[in-house]
């Protein structure tokens, strides 16, 4: 659809707008389901009336509502969208469909980073952990830019795939040394779990999240010309190298903040963008982007939803719930792009 605004023509695309807003509207359906779901039962109105006036609500409601499970949706919704946005800014520069903060080292550096702290330096601030998870996956994603000597073919994901191995082994070992209670709280947050969300983690969260979003949606248009190629996005005046730089460190600063909020969740990073490209038909940056944000807090607020209550009274961390969904789909596209590799 075409309209003219102030003498210019401005293509109205009807698709990714009503995918857009189904997804929004699913994923509102889907914060309330988890609202109510759980091991203490709530109703629709109970939230009415908490949302209403706090005081008309049973005491343990307000409890329930407020300290556990509002902070926990927010979080997975939040870390969702982190995860969804990283993800595509690293398949758009690296130009590699394949290409994820868990497969080229970036979440790894960032957990041994933020676990590095928690055991030896147990006093530093909560809110310098995303800080100290940043330095760890830039430092991993610069090692791997280094030996690569590029971020546009497949050996950079080779050398990260690599490198994620190796901080895999010495997260193991640093494990090992721990008594077993350390090491099981340890290998439940390295997992991916939102059982100890809290309002103290949204702030935080929220200020990195904004700061890198606004960064790759101002990047989106220069992005998009860099998939023309060298010579034409030079020719069109679009500075490359800056734009592979921002969309890098804002990957990195988003997959740290969730790894320094939840844990080392996988798979939404790769998943996101494609299910973004496959619903709209787009493969525009901006839009990619919005909605792979979208269908990343899906993806994370349906995995933990499930692993809350679908075993109770037992909880499974939402990141073993993503492994069995996303282990399937790696697979398929590594089989759909066999003839690139």
């Amino acid at each position: 659809m075409r309209i003219a605004w102030r003498n210019r023509l401005v293509v109205f695309r009807l698709r990714p707008v009503c995918v857009a807003s189904f997804l929004v509207f699913a994923l509102l359906a889907l914060a309330i389901t988890s609202l109510l779901l759980g091991s203490y039962p709530t109703r629709i109105k109970d939230i009415m009336a908490l949302i209403s006036s706090g005081h008309d609500s049973p005491a343990h409601t307000q409890a329930i509502l407020i300290s556990l499970r509002i902070p926990r949706i927010l979080l997975a919704a939040l870390c969702g969208a982190m995860l969804g946005l990283a993800g595509s800014a690293m398949q758009s520069f690296t130009r590699n469909g394949l290409a994820d903060p868990g497969l080229i080292g970036v979440r790894e550096g960032s957990i041994f980073a933020v676990l590095i702290t928690i055991l030896f330096l147990p006093a530093v601030p909560l809110f310098l952990r995303p800080v100290i998870g940043m330095t760890g996956g830039l430092a991993i994603a610069g090692l791997a830019i280094i030996i690569a000597r590029s971020v546009a073919h497949l050996r950079f994901v080779l050398v990260g795939i690599g490198l994620s191995w190796l901080l895999a082994s010495a997260i193991a070992m640093l494990l090992v040394t721990q008594d077993s209670q350390t090491a099981q709280t340890a290998l439940a947050w390295i997992a991916g779990s939102l059982s100890s969300a809290s309002w103290d983690f949204f702030p935080v969260a929220l200020f990195f999240t904004a700061i890198s979003a606004l960064a790759l949606f101002a990047t989106a248009r220069s992005a998009d010309i860099a998939l023309l190629g060298e010579k034409a996005a030079i020719g069109l005046g679009s500075n490359l190298k800056l734009t592979a730089m921002i969309q890098l460190v804002a990957a990195a600063v988003l997959s740290a903040t969730c790894v320094a909020t939840v844990g080392g969740i996988g798979f939404i990073g790769l998943i996101a963008p494609h299910l973004a490209r496959l619903s709209t038909g787009q493969s525009r940056q901006f839009s990619v982007l919005f909605n792979s944000a979208i269908w990343g807090a899906l993806l994370l607020l349906c995995a933990d939803t499930i692993g809350r209550v679908a075993f109770l009274p037992l909880q499974l961390p939402a990141g073993v719930v993503l492994a069995v969904i996303g282990v399937p789909v790696l697979l398929g596209l590594l089989w759909k792009q066999r003839h690139q590799l």
